[in-house]
């Protein structure tokens, strides 16, 4: 088989580039290990509820934004639904509960008059995060740590917390994370506040690839791509076969370009080996961000009939005092670590049938502590883990745990299985200050990446600009 670009893998990196690959007459062949597209942009059935596998909000998109001009020109405007989210979130711990808008000025006059000695760092803040991303760039030369800016700017150990409530969107520990990266990220959900998408990530994706199939575009689920092959510095093909078939015959296939939507680590171990060395010993020194525990919840009624108003909280555990013990926390018993619920019922999120409705609780993890338990004692703890998060969920909205209809843990373990990233790391690599950005010119010059472990990094508009741009560069080649 011959085709103009082979994709490996389909979350939503590889479909945009896919997609819009397709659309300008491009043959594709986007090749996905998994039985549905999407990558972390899934939703499974469980009887009657559609649990969604990672979306708890997208910035955006807004009328301008880069979503938005990505989606009209795939045409998904017109086909997606998507809902905006009523706040930003809800924080809180044993000493503050307070409700952030998404709206910047309304923001800041909240934690202003909360925290009325802070004012001046309060607007040093959104200052920071809603500058002009031309000027981040240009301070990107001397970025630091979100801790240390808040640091210099904030005395108040709970402001600082408060302003980290959603800090497990991007990393796992402030001291770590780029003050560039995060201002860019973070800034997009107060300028363009968020949205969820109407029937889960699924449609999304679903879309995407039925839009690469209709431009005349294969989209192969269940087959793994298990070697790729390179001459004179270009990759010519790939390898792939049916991933649940022992007696699966190994198929090839061949292209003038090459997308990578996969870990870079798991490329390095499909190039040949004066390929995969090089792009190993460039990423040698990168981190794989922290991967996720979620506890998937179906209940019996909306959670509003119990009083619960909030689409997403954040729960801060009291031994959290300052943000140099967030680290701690998240690798600390599940009984006392911090963690977020989004209750979809609070949008009309077409995940339930009337008079139910779905939800999720999420809280950083790491796949080290799921590795190597036998079968019994990996069940054992996620019922432990369950019934914890449970009892937590009681006292944050109680009555919660009487009308559970369905729960489900998905570990470290689980995200590594469907999407292969080491790790289970759901953001690709860290985004620590002045990351080095790999450097891919002893690679094939027809292979791109394109996925969160890529230039733009992870969630859901890092991995669909990325997929766009990868796409613009190969159009550009000829």
């Amino acid at each position: 088989m011959k085709y103009d670009t082979i994709i490996i893998g389909a979350g939503l990196g590889g479909l945009t580039a896919g997609a819009k690959l397709a659309k300008e007459g491009r043959k594709v062949l986007l090749l996905e290990q998994h039985d549905r597209a999407g990558g972390c942009a899934t939703t499974f059935k469980r009887g009657d509820f559609t649990l969604e596998v990672g979306l708890h909000e997208m910035d955006g998109p807004v009328q301008g934004d880069i979503n938005s001009r990505i989606f009209n020109d795939l045409g998904v405007t017109d086909k997606v639904a998507f809902l905006k989210v009523p706040e930003f979130y809800r924080f809180i711990n044993d000493r503050v509960d307070v409700v952030i808008p998404h709206d910047p000025t309304l923001a800041a006059q909240r934690l202003t008059a909360l925290f009325p000695d802070e004012a001046g760092g309060i607007e040093a803040y959104f200052s920071q995060i809603l500058k002009p991303k031309r000027k981040i760039a240009e301070e990107a030369a001397r970025d630091k740590s979100v801790g240390e800016f808040l640091d210099s700017i904030i005395r108040n150990e709970d402001l600082k917390l408060v302003l980290l409530g959603n800090l497990g969107y991007f990393h796992d520990d402030p001291y770590s994370l780029s003050l560039t990266y995060y201002s860019i990220a973070e800034g997009s959900y107060y300028s363009g506040g968020g949205s969820f998408i109407r029937g889960g990530s699924q449609k999304l994706s679903d879309y995407l690839a039925n839009y690469i199939r209709e431009h005349g575009g294969d989209v192969m689920l269940n087959h793994i791509v298990t070697g790729i092959h390179a001459s004179r510095r270009r990759i010519t093909g790939v390898e792939f076969k049916m991933k649940k078939n022992n007696n699966a015959v190994l198929q090839t296939a061949e292209a003038d370009e090459f997308v990578a939507n996969a870990s870079m680590p798991g490329i390095a171990d499909l190039l040949p080996e004066e390929y995969g060395s090089e792009l190993k010993k460039e990423i040698q020194h990168q981190k794989a961000g922290a991967s996720l525990l979620t506890l998937y919840l179906g209940f019996n009624k909306p959670l509003r009939d119990l009083g619960h108003k909030y689409y997403s909280t954040f729960v801060f555990d009291s031994t959290v005092k300052t943000q140099k013990d967030i680290p701690a926390n998240n690798r600390s018993d599940y009984s006392t670590r911090s963690f977020t619920f989004i209750d979809y019922s609070q949008v009309d999120s077409m995940l339930a049938p009337a008079g139910k409705s779905v939800g999720a609780l999420c809280c950083i993890d790491y796949l080290k502590d799921w590795e190597g338990l036998e079968r019994k004692e990996y069940r054992s703890k996620k019922e432990q883990v369950q019934a914890s998060f449970i009892e937590r969920l009681d006292q944050l909205i109680p009555g919660i745990k009487t009308v559970i209809g369905y729960a489900e843990v998905g570990t470290p373990s689980t995200v590594k299985r469907y999407t292969l990233n080491p790790g289970g790391a759901v953001y690709g690599f860290a985004q620590t200050p002045l990351k080095k950005v790999v450097d891919t010119s002893k690679l094939p010059e027809n292979l791109h990446f394109a996925s969160a472990w890529g230039k733009m990094g992870g969630g859901f508009s890092g991995a669909i600009c990325g997929g766009y741009f990868c796409a613009v560069a190969i159009l550009r080649k000829k």
